[in-house]
């Protein structure tokens, strides 16, 4: 009985997720335009993150010096993203706000940055970044249609503006609608090309190796099919005296 019970229990453990995925609400998700091979978009990217989310996030992982893999020099790096004298490039990147300070202020320690694109997908940040509202209930003023209840502000509301969210009922089913009501600094698709910019720059963070990785693996490919080539030449004159 006890060896049935404990294969009951670990039958039950294993269809949590599948249970709780199922219970989730279902949210779609835009397809993010990521290009790291777009330094230009990693760059602005990479500005945009220290500008507006090292504020409060951290990337503890992720030393300044490696924005040199995306085409940025020393000098750029210090003036572009304006980092002050007493941070070398060599430092990971910290935020400006401590977490306990930030637990205070938002109710939750902001999580670090670093490979939230592993974690969360890049569509899943593409679309985040994009579905803010007002919110009055809230103590930030603001909610997310992605991540419902969100204890982050919107740190772009000045780029994007204000939406609020419309919600209809047609034939039984609700339909969830952003609309925007006060405009930002950037016009609706300016500021869905910056969340793109900043979307491919936290993709980047999350595995800056990844394209040196396929070039290595381009690269051993193009080895191995002329080693191929060379192998078969060598077992033809080999076995040619044989057939």
């Amino acid at each position: 009985m006890k060896a049935i019970k404990k294969l009951w229990m670990l039958a039950l453990l294993m269809a949590m997720p599948a249970v709780a995925l199922a219970s989730g609400a279902e949210v779609h998700l835009d397809k993010a335009p990521v290009n790291l091979e777009d330094q230009v978009s990693l760059q602005r990217g990479a500005k945009l993150f220290t500008s507006r989310c090292l504020a409060c996030h951290s990337a503890s992982y992720m030393r300044y010096n490696r924005l040199q893999d995306i085409g940025m020099t020393e000098e750029q790096i210090k003036k572009d993203l304006e980092l002050p004298e007493d941070v070398k490039l060599g430092s990971t990147m910290q935020a400006a706000m401590d977490s306990n300070s930030a637990k205070l202020a938002f109710g939750v320690a902001p999580p670090d940055l670093s490979v939230i694109s592993r974690s969360r997908s890049a569509d899943w940040l593409y679309t985040y970044l994009r579905s803010f509202y007002v919110d009055s209930e809230r103590a930030s003023g603001w909610n997310n249609t992605v991540f419902p209840n969100v204890g982050m502000p919107h740190a772009m509301a000045d780029l994007q503006g204000e939406q609020t969210l419309k919600v209809e009922g047609h034939e039984g089913h609700e339909t969830r609608t952003l609309v925007l009501t006060t405009p930002g600094a950037m016009k609706p698709a300016e500021y869905d090309s910056a969340v793109a910019d900043l979307t491919n720059y936290l993709v980047f963070m999350g595995e800056p190796a990844k394209l040196v990785r396929y070039n290595l693996g381009l690269i051993v490919l193009g080895f191995l099919s002329v080693l191929f080539v060379l192998v078969y030449a060598l077992k033809k004159e080999i076995w040619k005296d044989i057939h």
